[in-house]
């Protein structure tokens, strides 16, 4: 399972995505081109994926320590007060995510136990709303992967502490 999470899962899954996303959207545009036939289907596919794309997007860019943050201050500020903002940004995304999967579960519970089907391709919707709790769960792991990697290179704070 460690294994699993310390590699590039997010990265695998998502170009799968991305080259699904990108041939339903070909094959669509073929088709409405060729006829006056579209998929409807095309559409609901390619919202729903690229939703867990930025899901898995963020999750791998937590995992690298990639994400955008304000630098200016973060970086004339002294070490007492990075360690700080270091822990209150970690605090606050957990938090945020947090809230996102028990959201998320609520929404996908209300979609199984309501028996809501997608519009075009009439399947649970909880089948794509699944997503939003467990790539929400996944992001907190690679928060708190990204946290212990900080520490036991001794970086929380920024520069070497």
């Amino acid at each position: 399972m460690l294994k699993f999470l310390n590699g590039r899962f997010e990265e695998l899954l998502g170009a799968f995505l991305l080259a699904l996303m990108a041939s339903i959207s070909f094959i669509n545009v073929i088709v409405r081109y060729c006829t006056n036939l579209s998929f409807s289907s095309s559409e609901e596919l390619t919202v729903n994926f690229f939703v867990w794309i930025v899901l898995l997007g963020t999750a791998r860019t937590f995992r690298n320590g990639s994400n955008f943050s304000m630098n200016v201050i973060y970086n004339i500020s002294p070490l007492p007060a990075r360690k700080f903002m270091y822990i209150f940004g970690v605090v606050c995304s957990v938090a945020f995510f947090a809230t996102l999967v028990y959201l998320g579960t609520i929404e996908v519970l209300d979609e199984y136990e309501l028996d809501v089907s997608s519009e075009a391709l009439d399947i649970p919707a909880w089948l794509y709303t699944i997503a939003t709790p467990l790539f929400s769960l996944l992001i907190i792991v690679r928060i708190i992967q990204k946290v212990i990697a900080d520490y036991k290179a001794k970086v929380i704070g920024g520069k070497n502490a």
